[in-house]
């Protein structure tokens, strides 16, 4: 089988790989395992220095990098691709790693030694997304590898590049070839391997449905499953918010990307005071965005990774205007919108009947609601099949805390939106997934407790 990556600026094919048979598939497998166990005996710091050399090697690529995103998922070359988020998260995970990994030392007496040590989980699956290739990739298998794990990566196939530039830095940095492999499977294969047992421990980032089935063919397995699935993040602005704050970064959450964010904007609640301000202002931010080529630096909004993407956000907007919603972008401001390159819309007169405000869109619309209190806010925010982030806007960090403790949702941010934390734990509730990656949790899912009760006489 082969892997066809199709290009969103043109719509020309852009790689092609040829995907592992199964003979291959159970090879790499086999490597990975037997590799693990001399990876694992290193020492923590040298595992450490080799995986940070790694991520400066991404670095050093990154001139090259920026444009390949660009041609494969369609991100503007303005942005200068992933490289600060990436190795902010490794970084991070390296400086705790000591601490996360130590043991839990119980008792150390004249009779008896006891305690609590994190093991790796051997070889560790890595499924991971198209929209943020590179940083979504190190948040597990940074800590993967640092924790002694072997790690086999499985990038989306609109990304194939970024699974091999991965495997060039940790070739480079000397990180043994079988301790990281980058891998072309398709879904009956990985399935299958799953199936048999083959890891243990997958990390999954993408829909709902790969979740369904990455559970399906881990059943009776009993293997550890991360999963990061969609998502519907609403943002709340309260009365008493600073205004220009919240639309500049709800906005910019709910837009850039071209919306293609785990974490992005996709509703927004506002306190009926500042619900009028609010749209106005978010409608001058938006229409001053230029659509276009992701390689002409005065883009701001590239095309969608897919046109079938961009159809299904047309969908849910013509939807929801013909049920009487209102979109307040005109079109005409946006003459390259077609196919993979997609408008940004902002829609009022909306309600949670309509596909726009319930349904993960994951492209550049957000439907805006005033609402009464905070209860009606709280309501609405968890009247959501998903439960990833919320974002609440207000002067009152008890107020906020309160209502995050009403939210179902994995992340509550306050004054901010669409930022993954490094010291955090990244998790998720309800239909968006379970699990938890990053932060001294992330150690925590990628080893397992193993105790000791030893003796002395």
């Amino acid at each position: 089988m082969t892997i066809t990556c199709v290009s969103p600026i043109d719509g020309s094919v852009y790689v092609t790989r040829q995907t592992l048979n199964e003979f291959e598939a159970a090879q790499a497998v086999a490597k990975g395992k037997a590799a693990q166990i001399a990876w694992a005996a290193r020492p923590l710091e040298e595992r450490i220095a080799l995986v940070l050399q790694a991520v400066a090697n991404i670095g050093a690529m990154n001139d090259e990098i920026v444009p390949e995103l660009a041609w494969q998922m369609g991100r503007p070359i303005r942005y200068g691709g992933e490289f600060g988020g990436f190795n902010e998260r490794a970084l991070y995970m390296a400086e705790i790693a000591q601490e996360a990994l130590a043991d839990i030392k119980v008792e150390d007496s004249i009779n008896f030694k006891r305690l609590i040590k994190r093991v790796p989980h051997g070889l560790v699956l890595v499924v991971a997304p198209w929209n943020y290739p590179f940083m979504t990739a190190i948040n597990t298998v940074a800590p993967a590898l640092i924790a002694g794990n072997s790690v086999l990566l499985k990038h989306a196939s609109q990304t194939p590049l970024v699974g091999e530039r991965l495997a060039q830095a940790f070739a480079d940095a000397g990180v043994p070839e079988d301790v990281f492999q980058n891998v072309f499977l398709d879904h009956k294969t990985t399935s299958a391997l799953i199936a048999d047992r083959a890891f243990g421990f997958v990390n999954f980032t993408g829909s709902v449905a790969g979740g369904k089935a990455m559970e399906a063919a881990a059943q009776g397995t009993f293997t550890g499953l991360g999963l990061e699935l969609g998502g519907k993040d609403p943002g709340y602005v309260m009365e008493d918010a600073d205004l220009d704050a919240a639309v500049d970064t709800l906005i910019d959450g709910a837009m850039f990307n071209s919306g293609q964010c785990c974490c992005g904007i996709e509703r927004i609640y506002v306190a009926q005071s500042l619900f009028d301000g609010f749209v106005e202002k978010a409608v001058k931010i938006v229409e001053g965005y230029k659509l276009g080529d992701p390689l002409d630096p005065e883009t701001t909004l590239g095309p969608m990774a897919q046109a079938r993407f961009a159809d299904l956000v047309r969908s849910q907007t013509a939807d929801a205007v013909a049920a009487g919603a209102k979109a307040l972008i005109d079109p005409a401001g946006f003459p390259r919108d077609g196919g993979a390159y997609m408008m940004p819309q902002i829609l009022v007169n909306v309600d949670h009947s309509m596909r726009v405000m319930r349904e993960e869109s994951f492209g550049p619309v957000v439907g805006i609601m005033p609402v009464k209190n905070d209860a009606e806010a709280i309501r609405l925010m968890n009247d959501s099949d998903y439960g990833l982030t919320a974002s609440l806007w207000t002067q009152d960090t008890n107020r906020a805390e309160a209502i995050g403790d009403a939210i179902e949702t994995g992340t509550v941010f306050m004054n901010r939106a669409d930022y993954l934390d490094p010291g955090l734990c990244w998790t998720g509730c309800k239909d968006t997934g379970r699990g938890g990656g990053l932060s001294v949790i992330g150690y925590h899912n990628l080893t397992r407790p193993k105790s000791f009760h030893l003796k002395k006489a």
